[in-house]
């Protein structure tokens, strides 16, 4: 089979690479040059797609012996994943731009393009688990729990998971670093990086106000009462407590955090921690990565990358509607929603609104 390995420089791709090559495939690296004005080194666990990241991937792609390319994604990655980014928080939503380099990048703009030049599928260092199910390939959490990255796989579609490897869903990261070790890859003991890849120093806050500006507004609690003053409703998310700067304390003591943004009206509602509590997410823009799952059906949804999948019941029809078993706290309009059926990934939306849990007096 000819198999694309993506790399990206660190130890889990070049790991997954070698792995395609011991089992006997045709195998091809290839970097993705995402940044149009890339750093030269990365900074630490901070951010990735520098010139050394590729430099990385090309001394791993050379120790395994295989072809290696760098194809560059720049533009596209900059017009459907940065400019993306923003315009969601200049509407007042929180994406997660991970989720869409997945959905419009690397397992579609490159599996196309990989498609098209010949290749079977595509490899990453991914941890999740692919299995063969009645109706195809199935796409299942990873053996471990701690690195699960199956949540950010959510957005792929049917035809992207069989064409798709993942050789590392049934290890711990532990024993891949000591493979890569084993190996004489040079990333063996390189850290993984953190953050969002194109704010590498990780002030979201920061890079928000550059790219959409200072605009001051009011920060108001639950009655409407001014309480303080934002310089822009972009920089703040659902659930956030840093950075509000109050100018007058709640009257029960209680911290208040983030319940609402309006970039309408720029303005920011605040409240007690308590009222972050979500019992139902109505969704919008589902897709599958198996067989439609129509009607209300007994499932889980993840909500955050990091986060453990909620029972709840799940009713599809042009988008989703999920009534949780249990609260979830600090859910935010424009995060993607993963529905699971056991350990299986069904598919994946978008939240567009959530239902605050009503708060016993």
């Amino acid at each position: 089979m000819r198999v694309l390995a993506a790399m990206s420089g660190g130890v889990d791709s070049a790991v997954a690479a070698a792995r395609m090559v011991d089992a006997g495939h045709d195998v091809t690296g290839v970097h993705l040059a995402l940044s149009r004005n890339p750093r030269t080194f990365r900074s630490g666990a901070r951010g990735c797609c520098s010139l050394e990241d590729s430099h990385d991937a090309r001394r791993a792609a050379d120790r395994l012996g295989i072809p290696f390319y760098v194809w560059d994604f720049s533009d596209r990655f900059a017009a459907e994943v940065v400019d993306d980014f923003v315009a969601e928080y200049r509407a007042g939503r929180t994406p997660n731009p991970c989720l869409r380099c997945n959905e419009r990048i690397k397992f579609a703009a490159v599996l196309d393009r990989g498609v098209a030049l010949g290749f079977d599928a595509i490899a990453t260092g991914h941890y999740a688990r692919l299995e063969d199910g009645p109706a195809g390939v199935e796409l299942h959490r990873a053996a471990d729990d701690s690195k699960d990255q199956s949540y950010v796989l959510g957005v792929l579609t049917a035809g992207q998971v069989a064409r798709s490897l993942f050789p590392l869903g049934g290890d711990l990261k532990t024993d891949v670093r000591a493979e890569a070790e084993a190996r004489g890859l040079g990333v063996a003991r390189k850290p993984d990086s953190h953050d969002i890849c194109f704010i590498p120093d990780g002030d979201t806050a920061g890079y928000l106000r550059s790219h959409l500006g200072s605009t001051q507004g009011p920060i108001l609690d639950e009655d409407g009462t001014v309480v303080g003053e934002h310089d822009g409703a972009h920089q703040f998310t659902v659930g956030q407590r840093r950075g509000l700067r109050l100018g007058r304390p709640a009257d029960d003591g209680r911290p208040r955090y983030v319940l609402d943004i309006s970039p309408v009206t720029n303005t920011v509602t605040v409240g007690p921690h308590d009222h972050l509590r979500v019992s139902r997410l109505s969704c919008i823009r589902p897709t599958w990565a198996g067989p439609r799952r129509d009607g209300p059906w007994r499932g889980a949804v993840q909500v955050r990358a990091h986060g453990a999948p909620v029972g709840a019941t799940i009713e599809i029809g042009a988008g989703a509607e999920v009534v949780l078993d249990e609260p979830l706290v600090g859910v935010a309009p424009g995060q993607g929603a993963v529905f699971y059926s056991g350990t299986r990934v069904v598919g994946s939306a978008t939240i567009a609104a959530t239902d605050a849990m009503a708060v016993p007096a």
